[in-house]
């Protein structure tokens, strides 16, 4: 069993108690993800990828049935995006971080734990960049020298923007929310999404790619 840090374990264990006192068809309905009532899952997706997740304990696998290779970080947000109260569609509208409520407050560790890791993880690799997005099941958009949008979790999108550097100019990124993420999620959480997008990216990046 993976070993998790307090920093990880206290907000893991808080969510699971929430979590198993949830109303699992009141949920499916609000957010949209199947639940299967006769065997107690929700089906969701992830970034292109299909989770299966269990309730009144909570516990998290592949669409295939195998042991999910994901982290804490994501298996807590899954869990809070199924229990916010408040999930709505979007309006088609994004919103950059600062312009998310309290994230002036958060811009600093947002803009260096997320938009320059992102922008050195990928302005210096755009081919395989925009690859790692496709198979996430993203679609291009033109912003940047290479911009993409994928849906986060169910009815929440993410658009990262990646500028190459060059010998004047270092690369750049930006990251752009649905504006329905700040019914779901906090400020700090939205880093967490951002981190959250960087590393599964950042992973899909290393797997051979389909011709």
């Amino acid at each position: 069993m993976e070993k998790r840090n307090n920093k990880e374990e206290v907000p893991f264990a808080h969510y699971a108690a929430l979590w198993r006192e949830m109303d699992p068809a009141e949920a499916s309905v609000r957010c949209q993800v199947p639940f299967d009532a006769q065997q107690q899952v929700f089906r969701l997706t992830m970034l292109g990828e299909e989770y299966v997740l269990a309730w009144p304990e909570f516990s998290v696998r592949t669409g295939a049935g195998e042991t999910a290779k994901i982290s804490v970080a994501a298996q807590i947000l899954m869990m809070r995006f199924l229990l916010a109260p408040g999930f709505a569609a979007t309006t088609g509208r994004f919103l950059s971080f600062r312009e998310t409520p309290w994230g002036d407050t958060y811009i600093q560790p947002f803009t260096g734990r997320c938009l320059k890791r992102a922008a050195f993880t990928f302005g210096t690799r755009l081919a395989a960049f925009s690859a790692a997005m496709q198979s996430l099941g993203a679609s291009e958009v033109k912003h940047g020298d290479a911009g993409w949008q994928a849906e986060f979790l169910p009815g929440l999108f993410m658009q990262l923007f990646v500028w190459e550097g060059d010998e004047e100019f270092p690369p750049n990124a930006q990251i752009l929310y649905s504006d329905n993420f700040p019914a779901v999620f906090t400020a700090e959480d939205l880093v967490v999404c951002a981190d959250v997008l960087i590393d599964i990216v950042k992973a899909a990046m290393t797997k051979p790619q389909q011709a």
